[in-house]
């Protein structure tokens, strides 16, 4: 996935109001979107390296967004809203192997009245989580906080096996150099007993990193899940 526009290098100052972050460009002080609802755990240190796109579009209010983060001499993507789309790339160019014989792409997929699911692919659902968490210097780690959603989540794709899907979450390491990835377990120990769960009952788990630039973020390769 391609940047419209290069992005814009600054220092952080401070993230506030959970969607606001303000950033010093060239000596001036920008606020921008967040893009981003979680903790953002690890990730938010006054003058840590980040990188914000420019949004010509005068509805909104904040014509910048945060996109990557440096932090410990790592670039993050922090922007969930283009999770998808990194997903969708990959999935149309064939980076992942386990959808390289796919026939269609549907997103945002409605199962049920309540639930939808990023993509299903021919018979198999996909649901994305970005992955932003990484405490170990090679270690992805999802969740970054507590996850509710999370966990209805891993239920629905569990009860999807019943109706002929055949289930994935995706986790989609937004990280660069990253060798293994985990539940955090002492973060959302719920989610992680759903997660072993889901496992045993058939959802397929699988985690790819990605390369990250100023240009563009695509899939890279795939990533171990480490299970205890």
């Amino acid at each position: 996935m391609k940047f419209t526009n290069s992005l814009i290098k600054g220092k952080l100052i401070k993230r506030y109001k959970r969607f606001f972050i303000d950033v010093e460009v060239n000596n001036k002080i920008l606020t921008a979107h967040c893009p981003n609802t979680g903790s953002m755990l690890g990730l938010l240190d006054k003058g840590n390296d980040v990188w914000i796109s420019k949004v010509d579009d005068p509805k909104r209010k904040l014509k910048y967004t945060l996109e990557m983060i440096r932090s410990n001499q790592k670039i993050v993507g922090v922007n969930t809203h283009r999770a998808n789309r990194i997903v969708e790339h990959g999935l149309k160019n064939k980076l992942f192997k386990e959808f390289s014989s796919i026939k269609t792409i549907r997103s945002e997929y409605k199962y049920s009245d309540d639930t939808r699911f990023d993509f299903l692919c021919d018979n198999k659902l996909i649901e994305v989580k970005n992955v932003t968490l990484v405490r170990n210097n090679k270690i992805a780690e999802f969740p970054d906080a507590v996850t509710s959603r999370g966990t209805k989540h891993l239920k629905k794709l569990i009860e999807s096996i019943k109706q002929g899907y055949k289930p994935y979450v995706l986790f989609l390491i937004q990280i660069q150099n990253i060798s293994k990835f985990r539940i955090a377990k002492d973060i959302d120990s719920y989610y992680y007993n759903n997660f072993i769960e889901a496992s045993k009952k058939g959802v397929k788990f699988i985690a790819y990193g990605c390369k990250l630039n100023s240009s563009e973020i695509v899939i890279e390769k795939k990533i171990q899940i480490m299970h205890d």
